[in-house]
């Protein structure tokens, strides 16, 4: 991992978080209580504030960035998938975005709401609490199951446990 100033201001990552090897946090990004930022993300918070809250994992090869005006902002026990880019948006608690999606400048990815894999979230799109968006551009399609919210808030959960055990050292 490799953390970088930007404009005199560093990241601040939570002692209980596990960063990967590889990942860079650049700026005035801060990771909350026990959520992980895996292999080769990128995080630059170089224009505004990127904020990361608890129980939150972004997965392998994001990235993450910003825009004057528009931070980007990850509640609690948020998943974000594998190559997904997240640029001056927020994505509020249980939320899931799948992988290689990616939400633009003022989206709003609302609370439980899933982002489907390789969708594109077009700028101040926003997507309401609980339901399903896929497509590019991104459409609403339905509302979720509590089956996929379930399936959803094990993934989120599996994450905090696996980042545990490297920040144990089993990885």
């Amino acid at each position: 991992m490799e953390y970088l100033s930007f404009n005199g201001v560093s990241p601040t990552v939570h002692e209980s978080a596990f960063v990967a090897r590889g990942a860079v946090l650049i700026g005035d990004v801060t990771v909350g209580e026990q959520s992980s930022v895996w292999f080769n993300a990128v995080l630059r918070g170089d224009n505004e504030p990127i904020t990361i809250g608890a129980q939150s994992n972004v997965q392998d090869g994001c990235v993450l960035h910003t825009d004057p005006g528009f931070p980007t902002v990850l509640g609690n026990r948020v998943t974000t998938g594998h190559n997904v880019v997240l640029h001056g948006c927020r994505v509020d608690d249980t939320a899931t975005i799948g992988m290689a999606a990616t939400v633009l400048n003022g989206a709003v990815v609302g609370e439980g709401a899933m982002v489907a894999a390789n969708a594109l979230v077009l700028e101040g799109f926003e997507i309401p609490p609980g339901t399903l968006a896929a497509g590019v551009p991104a459409k609403v399609r339905r509302d979720l199951t509590e089956a996929d919210i379930d399936r959803f808030r094990q993934n989120a959960e599996g994450y905090v446990e696996r980042s545990r055990l490297y920040l144990k050292g089993a990885g």
